[in-house]
């Protein structure tokens, strides 16, 4: 029997499905270590530069060495065992993290800078194995609600995580932070060790080629793949418009140091507005999912309903100093973000090829990681050119319903008839 989007839904497949579940603790903790420190390095940044451009440039190296390695993350996902790769990633991201330790002044910022785009690097490889691995865990009827959980834990730890390192560092400091993060990684490795599945893709793969990892023709043969049936392409620009609201790690930095400090800290400011951020995450798929996750056609009426409260939450949320309601502005933004972001993955996993699902989703990644990383430099360049912040998240909600009406013409153009999802996945008897 196939589960909900709820709460209740969410609790049955831990519990029933013992492989998905320590993937999906694996995703909490190591996607909150990716985010935790963020705080951490954004603080630090300020304080020995004070420009907006550096926190812009920080969070440009969260996301773009993800866009520029997805093609090789993709293709070493679909040669190798995704478990294994999961797993030196974890394995890896511990160290690099520990070296930031070593970051104390305004000359070592390359260092910094260096550090943090290899550990979102070798994350890419942690997310392209975790979003193709899911279909060897969880039967085919479960996707929508495995999908939900994995999406929504995703938006989550990056909102949630660096909400609770903005409290650590306020706390216990910036030592305690890198320290406590390098040990997630640790703990996240443990339960992707333990996880059992049947890898399908294994069986009679080639071996993976230096053009395979150093080129983007991964990347290529995935979007050849979705081209061929003009409706799959569509949902290829899903996350690609989402990648617009990459440019509010800027804002949040800039307004939660300033506009939003809590007794004259930053740290805390910022954490604030975060814990907004990823409530928003939560709410959206646990409150709305069940509603749209019965059939595709009302999955991608909910991908529109998400952009549309991605867009009018930032123009809401720009208009008002009040911090609860400005909190329940950017709730309503991201919650509507979560939707888009769950189903627009679940769209993927039920119209893919297990074959193809690494290289399918480092092309949608990188998309989205591309649109990001220029959305956020963008803002970092306008708000150091004197354009207050406030204006900034007011462009940020009115460029945000582009992608809505881009959607809608494309609902009415190519998905106008009705369809019947492919059998593309199959899903092999889960063990323990």
């Amino acid at each position: 029997m196939a589960e909900r989007v709820t709460l209740r839904g969410y609790w049955h497949l831990l519990r029933s499905a013992p492989n998905f579940r320590r993937v999906w603790l694996a995703q909490l903790i190591s996607g909150a270590g990716d985010w935790f420190y963020s705080v951490a390095i954004y603080s630090l940044l300020l304080e020995l530069t004070g420009r907006a451009e550096t926190v812009a440039w920080a969070a440009i190296l969260q996301i773009l060495p993800m866009m520029l390695l997805g093609p090789t993350a993709g293709a070493v996902n679909d040669r190798l065992s995704r478990r294994k790769v999961m797993l030196v990633s974890d394995v890896v991201r511990a160290c690099l993290v520990l070296c930031m330790l070593l970051i104390t002044r305004e000359d070592q910022i390359w260092l910094l800078y260096s550090l943090l785009a290899l550990e979102i690097g070798t994350a890419a490889f942690f997310e392209a194995g975790r979003n193709a691995i899911l279909p060897s865990l969880v039967k085919r009827d479960n996707l929508p609600v495995a999908n939900a959980l994995g999406s929504t834990t995703w938006s989550l730890t990056v909102t949630l995580g660096a909400a609770l390192g903005g409290l650590a560092v306020a706390y216990l400091g910036r030592a305690f932070v890198f320290v406590a993060n390098s040990l997630s990684f640790l703990v996240s490795a443990w339960f992707v060790y333990r996880v059992r599945a049947f890898e399908r893709h294994l069986a009679g793969s080639r071996k993976i080629s230096w053009l395979d990892a150093l080129s983007f023709r991964p990347i290529v043969e995935g979007f050849f793949y979705m081209v061929r049936d003009w409706r799959l392409l569509t949902l290829l620009t899903l996350k690609f418009g989402l990648g617009i609201m990459g440019a509010r790690v800027v804002l949040t930095t800039i307004l939660g140091s300033r506009e939003f400090a809590v007794e004259g800290s930053a740290a805390l400011g910022m954490a604030i507005l975060f814990a907004f951020q990823g409530s928003g995450s939560i709410l959206g798929p646990l409150v709305l999912g069940r509603h749209f996750s019965k059939s595709q056609p009302t999955m991608r009426a909910a991908v529109l309903l998400g952009y549309i409260s991605a867009g009018c939450g930032y123009m809401l949320f720009s208009q008002t100093l009040f911090v609860p309601v400005a909190g329940l502005f950017l709730v309503l933004a991201h919650a509507g973000a979560a939707l888009v972001w769950v189903f627009s993955t679940t769209l993927l996993h039920l119209n893919t090829e297990n074959r193809y699902l690494g290289r399918v989703f480092a092309a949608d990644m990188g998309l989205f990681m591309g649109t990001a990383s220029v959305s956020t430099y963008c803002m970092g360049q306008i708000l150091d050119r004197g354009v207050p912040a406030r204006t900034g998240a007011l462009g940020l909600g009115i460029a945000m319903l582009g992608p809505a009406v881009i959607w809608a013409l494309s609902l009415r153009r190519s998905w106008g008839g009705p369809q019947a999802p492919p059998d593309a996945v199959h899903h092999p008897p889960q063990g323990r």
